[in-house]
This record gives structure tokens, C-alpha cells and sequence, in this order.
């Protein structure tokens, strides 16, 4: 982590998205902490990632595989060829880790995960870091979800790397496989699970498990039910001709298991070729949560989506277990709760990394539903977009935070003088490690470039689509 104060430290999941950035400037070095998270003096010989220094143990989301599929395609578009060597190396050791979550971290043995603490720190009522009481398991709607977009960024890797070896064809049905599995599971199809979908609702929610067999969902409107969103891929059908030995395993689990494959949408474009997409959400559950997503009284801020909707302002969440009140409700600064030793924000702010996996989620849905899926966004505004228009909407409003505004402010720096006027600072960025959810100030860590520096990504996107219009778009959507 290139943390001013205190370098050299890291950090894994934050690393991985500094990684995607630091591709754009120079792709060898993007590449090396990736490689070094999994080699044997850091991966633990189960698989487990450590999580960072001041304690290995800690379970952070699993979103290397991500990082690396996106590094090997920005290298690939930049110099013109992928370093395969790298994919190859980082998805043998990925193997390792995605075993290590399905082994312990599945409780259950229903695919629904219980992540634990997940980097989200005081997301929910309870500190997922300490054991819950005897019998009692949480279901987590973020821990799924990232297992679901894991099966789904290891089947991407293995269908790249199956275009020069079809022995990866095999591995790339067991992950298309693992998602649907996954997918019908947070559905409530699995008879040994309560679903994590909540239909009133039109929302995602964690559920706990009593040893009594009760199963309750908790209705906090908060990231874990927006994260579903992240599960996504779309392809064609001629892409899936280069690989027939997985094409045709597929088209037999489809026609074999059609109670599995609610999660898959397929559809016949302009030229006759049938587009599928992948996706925890199915397109009537995209418009339900987009809905909430979009709406500036819940999650829509002007500078991003919040981690938790501002209607728990007026309506905190509280609950009562063993005669201990809980009770939850929207920060959009600083947080009052004393978890983590008080260093625990995800209860109203924004975060940028959840932020750009939401643009490129949204992007990928655009991919698949074209120009004619739209929706109202601001909710409530009458103002109906595509979701690349939505995409294109959330990057202005994050960019907004490092921007002059008409006052010449940046809102980044909030009420600090020093940094808004004096021209010897006022240009001098700093990479705060989130935001808040109604002003834009930065707070927290002033230099965790871990993550916030994605905000070059974003301005690199917004300017290729103001230089070059819907070509760069569609290349960067590859990319």
C-alpha cells in the first residue's frame, strides 16, 4: 500500500484494485504484487490470502482473480498482446483459494457463504469478525455474491486461457457450474436455505440461522444487497463456438437441469447471434434493486452510491438477541460505532471500490440489454436512461468529489481553507479513503491510494468517451 505514513504495509483486497490503475502506467509492475499474494511465503498452505499484516487470519473479499483478468486485458489493449504466462500462473494458485472458501466458509454446505468480515467492517449490527453464538450462522448476501463473481472471473480465465489449451475447458464447466449452483441457492430454491432474495422487498438481505431451524432475514438496506449486482458476464454464441467440448456440456446442463437456470438470459441481437449473460440478478430483480440503488433519499448520492441508504436515518435498524440491543443507522461521516476500535465507516459513506465494480457491473448489463432497457434514474425524476447512461452518471458524480465546482471548490477538501484557496496546496490531491455520503469530503486515511486512485480509471473512461465516443466506450468495456 503506498501509504505515506506508513509504508510499506498491505493490504489484499485494497492492493488488488490499486493494481488496476497502476496497469494503466506500467503492467509488469501491476502484475508482481498479484503474483506475490500467491506465492507459498504469503499464501497460507490451505489457501487462504492473508488478509494484512496485523492479522493474517482475517477474511477479505475474494477479488484477486478480478484484478488479475482485468490486468492481463488492459496490458493486452494497450501493447496488443495478453501476458498469458501471468494468467496462467495467478489462476493455478487462484484454484487453491477458491477451494479454501468452499471449504470454510460454507457452513452449511448449501452455497450459501458466511464470509465474516469481508473488509466491510461495521456494515451490519454485529462484528463479523468475532464467532456468533453456538448454532446460530449468518448468511451473507456480500459473501455469496463475491463467491458468485468468483466462479464467474475464474470462468472468464479459464475460457482465455482454453483459446490456446482446450484441457482449460474442463475447469471452465466446473465454474459455470459452482455460479448456477451459487445463484440458485441466494434464490431460496435449496430447500436447506432460506433465500437471500426478499421478493416484498425487491432487495438482497443477509438471513441468520437459529439451531432451532428459524431462519430470519435482516432488512438493513445496506452495500450487501447491491453487491449481487457484481455476479455478471455476457458472451455470444459465436464466441462460445471457439469452445465446443464447454459449449456442449452447457447446452446439455441447460436442457438437463432447467431448475437451475434461472440465472441465465438469453436473447437474439440485431444479427441473429444469441447473446447470454450470467447474472445473480435476473433482468425484473435488476430493475427492483436499481430502483432503491438510484434513489437519492436511499443510496444515490451526489458523489456515488452510499454504503448504507440514508432512509435508516429516520428508521435505524434495531434489534434485540439474549436481552443485548443492536441498533444500526445511517453515518454519512465518521461513524459513532466503537467496532474495530472506532475505525469503521461503511454506515453511510462512499467507498469508491464498490462504486467502480457497481459502474463496471452496469456496463456489462448494458453489453447484454442494449439502448432499450432503461430505467429512472434519479428514481422518482421521470428521467429514463440505459444502464450505460446510468454507468456514465454514477463516474460524473464520483469525479465530482476531486473537480472544481462552479465556486471553484473541490469537494473533496471540504471546509479546509488551506487546501481549497492557497495555490500552493489547492492542487495538490489527496486520496482519502472514502467519502462522505452527503458533501463529498474526504475522510479517513488522507493517502490511501489503495483503492481511491480508481478514480483515474474512471476519468480515463470519461475521457475516452468525450475523445472518441462510442468506439472507445466499446473498447473499453473489452478492455
Amino acid at each position: 500500500m503506498p501509504d505515506k505514513w506508513e509504508f510499506p504495509w498491505y493490504a489484499a483486497w485494497d492492493l488488488a484494485f490499486h493494481c488496476i490503475t497502476l496497469a494503466l502506467v506500467d503492467a509488469e509492475f501491476a502484475k508482481e504484487p498479484l503474483t506475490l499474494m500467491l506465492r507459498e511465503w504469503y499464501m497460507h498452505p490451505n489457501g487462504q490470502i492473508p488478509a494484512y499484516e496485523w492479522n493474517f487470519g482475517d477474511v477479505n473479499p475474494p477479488v484477486h482473480a478480478w484484478a488479475a483478468l482485468r490486468v492481463y486485458q488492459i496490458e493486452r489493449r494497450r501493447c496488443g498482446v495478453g501476458d498469458r504466462a501471468f494468467l496462467k500462473r495467478v489462476f493455478h494458485k487462484l484454484l487453491l483459494n477458491f477451494n479454501w472458501w468452499v471449504n470454510r466458509k460454507d457452513a452449511l454446505g448449501n452455497n450459501i457463504f458466511q464470509g465474516g468480515f469481508l473488509g466491510l467492517d461495521n456494515i451490519g449490527l454485529f462484528d463479523r469478525t468475532q464467532s456468533l453464538p453456538p448454532g446460530v450462522i449468518l448468511g451473507q448476501s456480500d459473501g455469496t455474491s463475491w463467491m458468485a463473481m468468483y466462479c464467474l472471473n475464474l470462468l472468464n480465465i479459464a475460457l482465455e486461457l482454453a483459446v490456446e489449451d482446450p484441457v482449460y475447458e474442463d475447469i471452465a464447466s466446473k465454474f459455470w457450474e459452482h455460479f448456477l449452483y451459487i445463484a440458485h441457492a441466494m434464490h431460496g430454491h435449496n430447500s436447506a436455505c432460506l433465500g437471500l432474495w426478499d421478493e416484498a422487498d425487491g432487495f438482497f438481505y443477509d438471513v441468520v440461522h437459529r439451531p432451532d431451524g428459524e431462519r430470519r432475514p435482516i432488512k438493513i438496506r445496506s452495500m450487501v444487497g447491491l453487491i449481487p449486482l457484481f455476479a455478471v458476464i455476457n458472451t455470444s454464441t459465436d464466441v462460445l463456438d471457439r469452445f465446443p467440448g464447454f459449449k456442449r456440456r452447457m447446452e446439455w446442463f441447460i436442457a438437463n437441469r432447467p431448475e437451475l437456470t434461472e440465472n441465465i438470459s438469453m436473447m437474439t441481437d440485431g444479427c441473429e447471434k444469441e447473446r447470454i449473460l450470467l447474472s445473480v440478478v435476473t433482468p425484473n430483480q435488476l430493475r427492483r434493486v436499481l430502483q432503491v440503488m438510484l434513489d437519492e433519499n436511499e443510496f444515490l448520492s451526489p458523489y456515488g452510491i452510499r454504503s448504507l441508504s440514508r432512509v435508516h436515518q429516520e428508521y435505524p435498524y434495531t434489534v434485540r438477541v439474549d436481552g443485548v440491543e443492536y441498533c444500526l443507522s445511517y453515518e454519512p461521516g465518521q461513524s459513532r460505532s466503537q467496532l474495530f476500535g472506532g475505525n469503521s465507516n461503511w454506515r453511510g459513506p462512499v467507498w469508491m471500490p464498490v462504486n467502480y465494480l457497481l459502474i463496471e457491473s452496469l456496463q456489462r448489463f448494458h453489453y447484454y440489454f442494449g439502448d432499450a432497457y432503461k430505467v429512472e434514474c434519479p428514481t422518482g425524476s421521470g428521467r429514463m436512461k440505459t444502464l450505460d447512461e446510468v454507468a456514465t452518471e454514477l463516474s460524473h458524480r464520483l469525479t465530482r468529489i476531486f473537480l472544481h465546482d462552479q465556486h471553484g471548490r473541490r469537494p473533496v477538501y471540504g471546509e479546509d481553507t488551506l487546501r481549497q484557496t492557497d495555490p500552493h496546496w489547492r492542487d495538490l490531491i489527496l486520496f482519502y479513503e472514502y467519502f462522505h455520503g452527503e458533501n463529498g469530503r474526504g475522510l479517513g486515511a488522507s493517502h490511501q491510494t489503495g483503492w481511491t486512485e480508481l478514480i483515474a480509471k474512471l476519468l480515463q473512461q470519461l475521457g475516452d468517451r468525450l475523445g472518441q465516443s462510442e468506439t472507445s466506450s466499446l473498447l473499453e468495456l473489452k478492455a
